[in-house]
């Protein structure tokens, strides 16, 4: 995970100016519907802050981490809130959330790591909320351009969902 963590410090700018633009409409149509209005919501893994920047211009309440300090750093400007330095085993609040988000992000987590990294969000989760993930689709590890990357397939993705410690 640290390759990849200072893979976007290295690159944040460049990072940030390819994805901030990118259209996610089609995936907050499916996403937001099934979160209170003004619902509280996570952007685990934020990036460049682009969708928790959309959150919060839809009217929700947001908070927001990423490991890379130069990205959250970046984020928390862009966003207009402090974003948290911090990995998804390391996440810790007093809150609890309508919904998270991890999109890309949870990808980056090491299969050895990833069941306590989910179970980790999953403990801040209300009753009834949601999550959503996102992951390459493959079921192995791999380094790919000085990231570190978790791949899924249905089936997996489905054992890590049964898997959850019930809290």
């Amino acid at each position: 995970m640290n390759n990849t963590i200072a893979y976007y410090d290295d690159i944040a700018d460049a990072y940030i100016e390819g994805t901030l633009d990118v259209d996610m409409s089609s995936l907050y149509e499916r996403f937001l519907p099934r979160i209170p209005k003004g619902g509280h919501i996570l952007d685990a893994g934020c990036g460049s802050g682009r969708d928790a920047a959309a959150f919060k211009a839809s009217g929700f309440v947001v908070t927001a981490f990423d490991a890379s300090d130069t990205m959250a750093k970046r984020a928390s400007k862009y966003i207009g809130i402090d974003v948290a330095v911090c990995t998804f085993s390391e996440f810790n609040s007093v809150e609890f959330f309508d919904g998270i988000w991890a999109c890309a992000s949870l990808l980056h987590v090491s299969r050895s790591e990833l069941q306590a990294a989910f179970n980790n969000l999953i403990s801040y989760l209300k009753p009834g909320g949601v999550m959503y993930v996102s992951f390459k689709h493959g079921s192995g590890e791999r380094e790919h351009m000085g990231r570190c990357f978790t791949d899924m397939d249905e089936s997996r993705l489905g054992a890590l969902i049964s898997a959850v410690e019930k809290v």
